[in-house]
């Protein structure tokens, strides 16, 4: 018998069986960091490279397995969605792209009080917040869309996160074809191409986790599901405008 020098428990074995700690705890030195960092980086690798994979091979099944358990192989949604929506920002400032740049003819400006604010400017600036804050909005959608399905809505929370690392993956790939070209190419075509396989993924990965559904059902239901999100997206930003948030 040992005690756990986590929570003070007795007991047998590799791990702690009231609190999961390992018997094994070394001293924190430059051995311990020697083996532990690489480790780190290689088991937050793999997840995210399998995880990735798994959302464009499979998304629907692997995101409801995900929710029945089969986790082990998988990074943690939110750890997924952070480091997903930190490169694609490092990218963007690094290169100087900016996928929300609208076209000359249809750059639109808000003012508030005199101020000129800049829509693109802002979504650059703060897109990883944007990118988590969307995430319960389009939770809503497919929560009311599909209430009677089987699954409470912190699983559609979680469901909508790994949606978003989809979409931002598909945002990521396409960077270095905009820098290459970035000069010659209307950024309205490539937000509108963008778009289109964000809604053909979302319609793909609904169909599969939903598998005891009809497709046809699926479809309506996840279509009626972005129409929700387009309008609390509406609801939202006009709210913001309302108290100044927006400068």
């Amino acid at each position: 018998m040992q005690t756990c020098k986590n929570c003070g428990h007795r007991f047998e074995g590799k791990f702690c069986n009231n609190c999961g700690q390992t018997a094994d705890t070394e001293r924190i030195d430059f051995h311990f960091l020697r083996h532990e960092i690489p480790h780190s980086f290689f088991h937050i690798d793999a997840g995210l490279l399998y995880t990735s994979k798994k959302l464009f091979i499979r998304p629907g099944h692997a995101i409801r397995e995900y929710l029945e358990g089969k986790r082990v192989n998988h990074i943690k949604p939110l750890s997924f969605i952070l480091i997903l929506a930190g490169f694609y920002i490092l990218l963007c400032h690094w290169f100087h792209i900016n996928l929300f740049t609208l076209s000359s003819d249809s750059a639109a400006k808000i003012n508030v009080e005199k101020n000129s604010f800049h829509l693109d400017e802002f979504m650059l600036k703060n897109f990883g917040w944007l990118t988590l804050a969307t995430i319960p909005l389009y939770t809503i959608g497919t929560a009311v869309c599909f209430y009677n399905k089987g699954y409470n809505f912190t699983e559609y929370l979680i469901l909508n996160t790994f949606k978003a690392g989809q979409r931002l993956i598909v945002q990521i790939l396409f960077l270095p074809f905009i820098f290459l070209i970035k000069h010659s190419l209307s950024i309205n075509m490539v937000m509108l191409v963008i778009y289109l396989i964000d809604i053909g993924l979302n319609f793909w990965t609904n169909i599969q986790f939903f598998k005891s559904m009809n497709s046809v059902n699926v479809l309506i239901r996840s279509t009626l599901s972005h129409i929700i999100l387009v309008v609390l997206l509406m609801i939202v930003v006009f709210a913001l405008m309302q108290m100044n948030v927006l400068v």
